[in-house]
């Protein structure tokens, strides 16, 4: 993936990790999906600007992501048929060294985005989520289409993907872990272990 790609999916993966509203059945809607990013946006661009040191603002931004982003699902997708395999324990010390490991990867990025914009552009109903769309303004690059997906179906809504220009966030997350976890020859309290300590 190209560098500017990943520093989108560092900004946006934070981004889209605010979600507020309590599940009312199915009635999120398009304005709701919209007005979300809207906030999300307004909310990382406040600790991007804030002039915090690195290691406050990876940890604003692990305790964001772990707050709002559908981080079980993520966790999971990430690691794929090994998931379903996995002891409830190891899976749940797993999830928490993932939660950890995004936090720092992509609030590293942080940084490269002050003085950026992303304009919220769109909001429609795709299968049983919403996919919202927008432009992203980056200081000396050509503008990028990111489309967000937001659902209620965990009890909040919440995002849990991000495709950037047809660079599919979750696709690329399972890659890395997939891996990551060959190379440990499956093994995965090596891999949490190790998920742990990066960063």
């Amino acid at each position: 993936m190209p560098n500017d790609r990943r520093g989108v999916l560092a900004l946006i993966g934070g981004a889209a990790a605010f979600s507020l509203a309590p599940i009312r059945g199915w009635s999120l809607d398009a304005n709701q999906a919209r007005a979300l990013i809207d906030t999300a946006l307004g909310e990382v661009y406040r600790v991007i600007n804030s002039g915090q040191q690195p290691a406050q603002m990876y940890r604003d931004f692990e305790a964001i992501f772990a707050r709002y982003a559908d981080v079980d699902v993520i966790a999971r997708s990430a690691l794929g048929p090994a998931a379903r395999q996995a002891d409830p324990r190891a899976l749940a010390a797993y999830t928490q060294a993932f939660q950890g490991y995004i936090g720092r990867k992509y609030g590293k990025r942080f940084r490269e985005f002050v003085g950026s914009k992303i304009e919220v552009t769109g909001a429609r109903p795709l299968k049983s989520f919403y996919a919202v769309t927008s432009v992203a303004y980056l200081n000396g690059r050509a503008p990028m289409e990111v489309e967000w997906h937001v659902s209620n179906k965990s009890g909040r809504d919440k995002f849990f993907n991000i495709i950037i220009e047809g660079v599919n966030m979750l696709a690329s997350e399972r890659a890395e872990i997939a891996a990551m976890l060959t190379a440990r020859r499956g093994d995965l309290a090596a891999l949490t272990a190790d998920l742990q300590a990066s960063g």
